[in-house]
């Protein structure tokens, strides 16, 4: 299996001035390659550039500029280039099958915070010193680097990763070959429907509940952001207050991650120990949190009537602050590594389907809480309704495949 690892950097001052220059120079080498692109392009030629191309300027761009291209791994520019190359991928793939396009933009030294090393050893080294019980990783122009290594690695180093989040480095390491680690079987299966007001529910009615939270710090992110607005979004030079008000909204963003990040690992081990089978809704977050289109108003030009935006809106918000597709994400790749089986299932009418006789109907949703089913009179909490029928479809996969 193919497995990441994220462990905390502790650099030391210079060194963190090393790893800020080389993120600078790695976004410079970006924006001259996407420029290079677009100048080629508007011409009257319509001349492609492509990454072949860009690839084998870079020994000439080394020479010409050492104090600053010259000092950083060859292999991770590359590495650079092949980023800047996929984007554009992503864009003409994205305008042949009539999507939004998202030309690819230009980066800002402050959004532009990974470096990739796409070989251990080339460039960068993990564990550089082994002799040593403290662990380290070599960068090419930085030095060797502390590592707070939380847990052991395993499996074959195959790329490095260098990565900033705020005031914080991270190096996350790309592993091939790491063995699983099978749990002992239970016997039990179970589905799961992932809502809103409870965060999921399973078929066996248990409820986990939605700790909301970027509801939870709503209050101090507005203070915040309010503060960030007060200062000019476009200047030269951020002034010392600008730039404190700027960390102190993406400290609280970093937070909300990390302990919704954490709450999603911790409930997902959960299923996985309990359970050998585990079967959820297949969910398109990205379609589900679309904006309502306008509805023009036909008795007045211009004008517009109700839609429900705000309502909307709200909804969004409550969907993205619970996370489900990183969650699911997660659920199955624990799952993978403990031998476990996730079955994805059309989450089409699992909350308006009558698990005792089957009938569909919108109608049985008598609340967001309430299911009766307006045929048989079955009732129920809606949710565990919904996480029953995902079990049932789970079964049908089942015995389709067998």
């Amino acid at each position: 299996m193919i497995r990441a690892y994220t462990f905390l950097l502790r650099p030391t001052a210079r060194q963190q001035v090393a790893l800020g220059e080389m993120l600078r120079d790695h976004c410079s080498l970006y924006n001259g390659a996407l420029q290079e692109r677009r100048d080629a392009y508007r011409h009257a030629s319509k001349t492609s550039v492509r990454y072949g191309d860009q690839s084998a300027q870079l020994k000439d761009i080394r020479a010409f500029d050492p104090e600053r291209q010259g000092r950083w791994s060859f292999s991770s520019q590359q590495a650079t280039l092949r980023r800047l190359d996929k984007a554009f991928q992503a864009f003409f793939r994205r305008v042949k099958a009539g999507q939004t396009p998202g030309y690819p933009r230009f980066k800002g030294v402050g959004h532009f915070d990974t470096v990739t090393f796409p070989k251990d050893g080339d460039g960068c080294r993990w564990d550089s010193t082994p002799h040593d019980r403290q662990t380290r990783v070599r960068l090419q122009g930085v030095g060797h680097v502390r590592v707070h290594q939380h847990r052991p690695v395993q499996g074959h180093v195959k790329t490095i990763s260098v990565k900033r989040e705020g005031n914080r480095w991270y190096v996350v390491l790309a592993c091939d070959d790491v063995p699983a680690q099978e749990l002992p079987p239970t016997g039990a299966v179970a589905g799961i429907d992932m809502g809103v007001a409870h965060f999921l529910t399973t078929s066996d009615g248990e409820h986990v509940g939605n700790p909301r939270f970027l509801q939870a710090m709503a209050d101090e992110l507005t203070g915040a952001q309010r503060h960030l607005a007060t200062f000019p979004k476009r200047t030269r030079q951020r002034t010392k207050a600008h730039r404190a008000a700027a960390r102190k909204v993406a400290k609280l963003h970093g937070k909300i991650r990390r302990q919704r990040a954490d709450f999603h690992h911790k409930t997902a081990r959960t299923l996985v120990r309990d359970h050998d089978v585990i079967a959820h809704e297949r969910l398109g977050t990205a379609g589900m949190t679309k904006s309502p289109a306008p509805k023009p108003d036909p008795d007045r030009p211009g004008g517009f009537l109700p839609n429900g935006a705000a309502a909307k809106a709200g909804l969004n918000r409550s969907i993205l602050d619970a996370g489900w597709a990183q969650f699911l994400g997660i659920l199955a790749n624990k799952a993978e590594s403990a031998g476990r089986l996730v079955i994805p299932v059309d989450a089409r009418n699992t909350s308006r389907t009558c698990p005792e006789c089957g009938h569909v109907a919108k109608e049985h949703r008598v609340t967001q809480a309430k299911f009766e089913c307006t045929v048989c009179g079955f009732a129920a909490n809606a949710d565990h309704v919904g996480a029953t029928n995902v079990l049932l479809r789970a079964g049908l996969v089942l015995c389709a495949a067998a």
